[in-house]
């Protein structure tokens, strides 16, 4: 693993290299953090030219913003991309709009991404796998909700895991996992992808946000409990036309996880930011709009 920090953010974005006969990255990271990437490789002692795959989750700026600044240093390898996310990554001057209207200053210091030539991209589908030789395999595993172009990642010799953001956020300093969810949210089908990830029976989680995490499956039967409760709490607060403010603080009453890391994700500047406003507002939107969904 290693740690893409971004203006000097560490233990938040994490990169993972895998090493058979070929070496593949999962998670690029932004573009502003391509620098802290390089070095990690170059400590790792992995030659850019033995790079031949970076698999992203999604095209979100902090997941795969950096492909295209990373691959002026990477000769050979390609990115493995959902089929909906790779026009952007080959013009991304749309997606850097969007995610300047949607998260601000945050855009900025993840960095503007710039574009990825066609033939160096792999559309993904579920199922497709990567052989990197000495018994390295990488299955893609589709697992949309928070994006409705987001992959996970199995690595079937260390029965590991990479989720993205289909299993949240996990706080290593806290042991604490909170809700990455913001609007288009869809829970329902964020919540089949979390079946489809535990039926895989992965010995541990490596997630990009952050870090390895063992017992696996229990952690995914958590965070599906969590995301009902933040629903249901969400589902009340509309019904009774309370306030976003007034729904976050019975989910801080409520979420035992949240309100052990609740200093720590208020603090943190990004964090602070996204948990307890995009991703709440994400939940009391698709409760909003999909009232007869069962929590």
């Amino acid at each position: 693993m290693v740690d893409v920090e971004v203006a000097g953010i560490k233990h938040f974005i994490a990169s993972y290299v895998l090493r058979g006969r070929q070496v593949a990255l999962v998670e690029s990271g932004p573009t502003s953090g391509v620098a802290s990437l390089l070095s990690g490789l170059e400590e790792l002692k992995v030659k850019p030219e033995d790079v031949a795959y970076v698999a992203v989750s999604h095209i979100h700026l902090d997941h795969g913003g950096g492909v295209g600044t990373l691959f002026k240093h990477l000769p050979k390898a390609k990115v493995v991309v959902h089929s909906r996310g790779a026009v952007h990554l080959a013009n991304p001057e749309k997606l850097w709009q969007q995610s300047n209207a949607v998260l601000g200053h945050l855009a900025e210091l993840y960095g503007k991404p710039e574009p990825v030539p066609e033939e160096r991209i792999v559309p993904a589908t579920d199922g497709m796998a990567f052989d990197l030789g000495n018994c390295v395999r990488l299955s893609v595993v589709e697992t949309l909700g928070h994006a409705s172009h987001h992959l996970s990642y199995c690595e079937s010799l260390s029965g590991g895991v990479f989720p993205g953001d289909a299993a949240g956020i996990y706080l290593r300093e806290k042991d604490a996992t909170v809700p990455t969810t913001p609007s288009p949210f869809r829970l329902d089908i964020a919540l089949a992808s979390l079946d489809k990830l535990r039926k895989l029976e992965p010995k541990a989680l490596f997630y990009s946000h952050f870090g390895k995490a063992v017992n696996a499956v229990d952690r995914l039967d958590a965070y599906e409990e969590q995301l009902r409760l933040w629903a249901r709490t969400a589902r009340e607060g509309v019904e009774k036309g309370e306030s976003l403010k007034e729904i976050r603080e019975r989910i801080i009453q409520r979420d035992k996880n949240v309100r052990d890391a609740l200093e720590y994700v208020r603090a943190h500047p990004i964090l602070g930011e996204t948990v307890l406003n995009e991703s709440l507002q994400g939940v009391v939107d698709f409760v909003s709009r999909f009232k007869d969904f069962s929590l």
